[in-house]
């Protein structure tokens, strides 16, 4: 079954399965990676499996990552013991998923994700081909077998995640010249690449964030059918897609990610922002600006909102019907807060943005009208809000693109660094000449009208 399966998914005539899927063995003198650097609750969950008399590795990106001189962000495990066995293992374990049962170790703080090897999945007469439990485009929707190590390698997307690092014998197991690929600065996926994206659409997405973040050089056989599949993507579940983005938006190479998205026509539809992107000059520039300032947080080990983020990026849509709904006759605010709810609306159904994100986003859009309003106690009141912070930054971003005025965003950077008799002072300058008194007939017989000032307008 293992050769019919391999047959399949290396159908390609230069790509025999057994020129490709043949073990390789990679001694510490070659690849240098020490146990030392991995995570001290993977290497007791490898060695206390391999006591137990099962074979466990790190495995996937942690590999790739050490590989390549980066710190790893997460160490996964890969053994032939199920999860029922694994469990029994280790106390403080529990099974999770549907699509494939995995296992989350717990040590103190730290959680490490335990998979067992995958295989084809099976069928009720071992003579036949192995049936792929798919939709009508060929995406898997169920697969929840298990195999050996050479299919579980075969079963991975790309041959540089499909490494295995033993921290005992600190060897690594290559089935499929991963190894090589990765000292060639290569991102090759694994098998026929119509078959694999078919499987999983999100692959066409994980490949522009990997070689993004990673400075690789996609395959031409891996990278040629994405133009023609990207629309697969409309059949991907939004919470994957959500998730997916997520990691390619924080992964620290953001704006690189993006621009590749759209030389590769996967932008469509994902985020309103993708799809005008270049075709908007002061939403291309905010965007950009958004993006260049999240990677530069990220590199630089800072926290960033995932709220703020989407925010940014959503809100060149908010702002083109915002501006339409006022032009229709809508006060400033309610124009707004339509605008607010008509793309949200539209993106839940695109990308499923949880709802747990949406009261950020809210109240960052609707308190950008506040911040033009600079008279009377408007300001000290704004000072207040909770999320005055973030929405404090998205002005200044907003001025910085060239959307607003820049003296509104060195007003408020003053406003903020001077004490309160200073910031009444500010304000006075800024109050309007009082208005002339209007002479009333005597027959009136009433006082006159007290003066106003005027406010200042807000626009979108």
């Amino acid at each position: 079954m293992i050769r019919k399966f391999l047959s399949k998914v290396f159908s390609r005539k230069e790509s025999a399965p057994e020129s490709i899927a043949k073990l390789r063995v990679i001694r510490n003198k070659q690849h240098g990676i020490r146990a030392s650097q991995i995570a001290p609750c993977a290497l007791k969950i490898t060695g206390n499996l391999q006591q137990a008399g099962y074979s466990a590795y790190i495995v996937g990106g942690a590999v790739r990552d050490l590989l390549l001189g980066l710190t790893p962000k997460d160490f996964d495990v890969a053994t032939d013991a199920t999860p029922e066995q694994v469990r029994q293992i280790f106390r403080r374990s529990r099974i999770i998923g549907r699509r494939f049962r995995l296992v989350h170790v717990m040590c103190g703080q730290e959680t490490i994700e335990v998979s067992t090897f995958r295989g084809p999945s099976a069928t009720a007469d071992d003579n036949e081909e192995p049936i792929q439990l798919t939709d009508q485009h060929g995406r898997l929707l169920r697969d929840n077998v298990f195999g050996t190590q050479e299919e579980d390698a075969v079963r991975r997307d790309f041959t540089v995640n499909a490494l295995f690092y033993d921290p005992v014998k600190e060897e690594i197991l290559d089935y499929l010249n991963g190894f090589e690929d990765i000292k060639a600065k290569k991102l090759r996926i694994i098998g026929d690449a119509v078959q694999r994206y078919r499987e999983d659409p999100v692959r066409m997405l994980r490949a522009v964030r990997l070689a993004s973040k990673l400075g690789l050089q996609i395959d031409a056989d891996t990278v040629k059918p994405i133009g023609d599949l990207a629309p697969l993507l409309q059949n991907v579940p939004p919470s994957r897609l959500f998730d997916e983005m997520l990691k390619l938006l924080l992964s620290g190479h953001a704006l690189a990610c993006v621009v590749e998205l759209r030389a590769r026509g996967l932008h469509h539809g994902l985020l309103p922002m993708l799809d005008v992107i270049l075709e908007q000059p002061l939403g291309e520039r905010f965007i950009k600006l958004a993006l260049k300032n999240t990677d530069e947080r990220i590199r630089q080990d800072k926290p960033v909102s995932p709220g703020f983020l989407f925010a940014t990026l959503l809100w060149h849509e908010v702002l083109s019907n915002w501006n339409a709904n006022q032009k229709s006759g809508e006060k400033t605010f309610p124009a707004l807060f339509k605008a607010i709810d008509q793309i949200l609306t539209l993106q839940h159904k695109k990308l499923a943005i949880p709802r747990r994100y949406d009261a950020v986003i809210q109240e960052i859009w609707s308190m950008q009208p506040r911040f033009e309003i600079r008279a009377g106690r408007r300001p000290f009141q704004l000072l207040t809000h909770p999320r005055f912070r973030a929405a404090y930054d998205f002005m200044l971003l907003r001025c910085e693109s060239g959307e607003l005025d820049a003296e509104l965003g060195e007003w408020w950077k003053k406003f903020l660094a001077v004490d309160n008799v200073e910031r009444e002072k500010m304000l006075s300058k800024l109050s309007a000449p009082k208005r002339k008194r209007r002479r009333r007939s005597k027959k009136a017989g009433s006082n006159p009208a007290p003066a106003t000032t005027s406010s200042p307008s807000i626009t979108g």
